[in-house]
């Protein structure tokens, strides 16, 4: 048995006084300390690194988050900032000796505005829950990462996420307007809001993509778009990768910008399909989905053109979609990409 020594007591009493700070900041029910809830807290979705933190704070208002990054920034203590934690790229893994701040508290959307086509949301709000708002009336919010039923504005903003239509219709940052940010310091800061291009500086460009290393966001104003009046998707299958890549770069040379475009290849097909069974063709080596959006006259003659584009470039079989239902299952083996290789290999 290998016994690990205990921790220095100067930490310990550290720690403890931390902790007795927060919950003095905020409801004490809001501070997690103990090791069992804290190691929900020392990875993101990129689960080959973990850090467990000293401690988990959960506010509830913007004026808890500027209270913890005051006390935070007197004493020297590391924040790392969390939405849902779904990111690959490591943004929300602490380290040691700092606090994790998850925001997942706020969870309210505060404003609809048709008229100026916006949202108001709080950070925690999902991805998801901002288009399933507006649906009613015929809008959307554009980027769709793969984790979208579960990852939040905040922590799209942090890492300034895509999704498979931000071929035409951009990321994060185009589609953002505003945001209401904590400081490091305890400051509460607007940048933008509901209008285009503020004058001076681009702090929200900056802003968007920084991982929280400039501020914590607790609220979000986003661009809302009307819903095209036709969607359909191809799947277009070939004997290479490199034939599927030069249809790519035929399609965009033609002057083509599809709602969305993307690439598996037969590895990522096959993991694909037996985790969402959607129907892909699994003799082929490389995968092409193309999507279309806007009137339906448009959207016909788009498609007819991609079809040729695609026989042009030795295309072994198209299938178009023929329902919203089945438009949406193309993609879902695309989006699941992730989590259909997590079946084969857990790390």
């Amino acid at each position: 048995m290998i016994c690990l020594p205990d921790p220095d007591a100067s930490v310990v009493a550290r720690r403890a006084s931390i902790v007795r700070a927060l919950r003095g900041l905020v409801a004490p029910a809001n501070v997690i300390e103990d090791d069992i809830r804290l190691a929900a807290y020392e990875t993101d979705a990129m689960t080959a690194y973990r850090r467990r933190p000293l401690a988990v704070v959960l506010p509830e208002s913007t004026a808890e988050v500027a209270a913890i990054l005051d006390y935070a920034d007197r004493e020297g203590i590391k924040i790392v900032p969390r939405g849902a934690g779904t990111s690959l790229s490591g943004g929300a893994i602490p380290a040691e000796d700092a606090i994790v701040v998850g925001l997942g508290k706020f969870n309210r959307i505060l404003d609809i505005d048709y008229a100026n086509r916006c949202v108001v949301a709080q950070s925690g709000v999902t991805n998801l829950a901002l288009s399933h708002a507006v649906a009613g009336e015929g809008f959307y919010y554009a980027p769709d990462p793969s984790s979208q039923i579960a990852c939040t504005i905040g922590g799209n903003v942090a890492e300034n996420s895509g999704g498979v239509h931000c071929l035409k219709y951009g990321l994060t940052t185009n589609n953002v307007l505003g945001v209401e940010l904590v400081t490091p310091q305890g400051d509460v800061v607007r940048l933008g809001g509901k209008h285009l291009d503020s004058g001076h500086y681009d702090l929200l460009g900056l802003t968007v993509g920084s991982e929280g290393l400039i501020g914590i966001v607790t609220e979000v104003t986003v661009r809302i778009l009307k819903r095209p009046q036709t969607a359909r998707a191809l799947l277009i299958g070939f004997d290479d990768v490199e034939s599927a890549g030069a249809c790519v770069a035929a399609i965009i040379a033609a002057g083509i910008i599809p709602a969305g475009m993307e690439m598996m290849d037969k590895p990522a097909i096959h993991a694909a399909e037996a985790f969402v069974n959607v129907g892909y063709p699994l003799d082929v080596e490389a995968l092409l989905i193309v999507e279309l959006d806007g009137p339906a006259v448009e959207v016909d003659y788009l498609l007819e053109r991609v079809r040729e584009i695609a026989a042009g470039n030795s295309a072994r079989g198209i299938r178009v979609s023929t329902s919203e239902r089945e438009r949406l299952a193309f993609w879902a083996g695309r989006k699941s990409a992730f989590p259909a290789v997590g079946r084969l290999s857990p790390d």
